[in-house]
């Protein structure tokens, strides 16, 4: 119970935020994009937080997503929310099909694995310019403000949808975790082998957190299409900024838990931009690596993540008032 009002209370207070902000200011992007972030960060954890899979190929459900929904916006005319359920619907099937070849493998080669899966659809994006754009690229077609085809002038709107999205695949993964599909899926990160023994079939249960994965994170996809109205392969297709930062978004602020990539999101992508707003003009290259070494320091000091640092501090701090 104190957990939900907890949430409840932060809930609230991200409703709120915005309204003391510019709303077409550089801060309430920020947070947008944080809100996104996060939300990737939450699909990569039923993966990678629950059953310890590490995946470096989320780029590859991203970039279908985005990719779908414009090109039908863009030749069909169709809502970028039909086309956002189409992408998924792709997605999904992806990754059932990704699975099968792949789901044997453990560790760093199934990283290998996902990450050769995404770097050939960026590949394909790249080389099919009829459909594509190819490296130029897709721009979504502007159109007045309008819900059913999420375009709008202000950013308000794209962080109210940021927020509501994040508390969905939020919701998916508390409701993942605590189904006996989570409860399986934990029983296969502590050992696989005892898992089998015991009657859980790893491949089927592993299949389907990845499908559930990959289509919520295709639905990302669509809706970083339409806030950036332009994206090209590497910006959707791309290892480091899309499947690489999901994975340290969650790995730093606490795989396997809810509150994990929230924290991880809203640490990492502030901090990016101050990097880059701080050092960018002083040398190329200094905002990444000043980036780098802060990342290093935090998993250095914390290898489970923000949040296992901050209950090692309170109990420390409970520790010694007792005292």
């Amino acid at each position: 119970m104190k957990w939900w009002i907890a949430g409840a209370v932060v809930l609230v207070a991200a409703s709120i935020v915005p309204t003391f902000l510019d709303p077409t200011g550089y801060a309430i992007r920020v947070l947008t994009l944080a809100l996104l972030f996060a939300a990737l960060g939450q699909a990569w954890n039923i993966v990678g937080g629950l059953a310890n899979q590490i995946s470096l190929g989320h780029a590859a459900f991203f970039g279908l997503g985005a990719y779908t929904s414009t090109i039908l916006l863009i030749n069909f005319g169709l809502s970028p929310w039909i086309g956002m359920l189409a992408g998924a619907a792709i997605a999904a099937v992806a990754a059932y099909l990704l699975s099968f070849p792949t789901m044997k493998l453990r560790g760093h080669y199934f990283a290998l694995a996902t990450l050769a899966f995404s770097e050939v659809l960026r590949v394909i994006a790249g080389s099919w310019t009829s459909v594509t754009g190819g490296p130029v690229g897709l721009s979504v077609p502007f159109s007045p403000d309008s819900f059913w085809l999420l375009q709008f002038k202000s950013t308000m709107p794209y962080y109210y949808i940021m927020l509501g999205a994040l508390v969905v695949i939020s919701g998916v993964f508390v409701w993942v975790r605590h189904s006996s599909l989570g409860y399986r899926l934990r029983a296969l990160k502590e050992n696989p082998e005892a898992a089998e023994v015991v009657g859980v079939n790893t491949t089927q249960v592993k299949i389907t957190a990845a499908v559930i994965s990959a289509a919520l994170t295709a639905t990302l996809g669509t809706l970083y299409a339409q806030f950036t109205y332009f994206f090209d392969p590497e910006a959707v297709f791309g290892i480091i900024p899309i499947s690489v930062r999901a994975a340290i978004i969650a790995i730093l602020g606490g795989a396997g838990t809810v509150v994990g990539p929230i924290i991880g999101a809203f640490l990492i992508v502030p901090m990016e931009e101050m990097a880059n707003v701080l050092l960018s003009s002083r040398g190329a290259g200094l905002s990444q690596l000043a980036f780098g070494v802060m990342l290093i320091a935090i998993i250095l000091i914390e290898p489970r993540g923000i949040l296992a640092l901050i209950t090692n501090g309170v109990s420390r701090l409970r520790r010694r008032k007792s005292s």
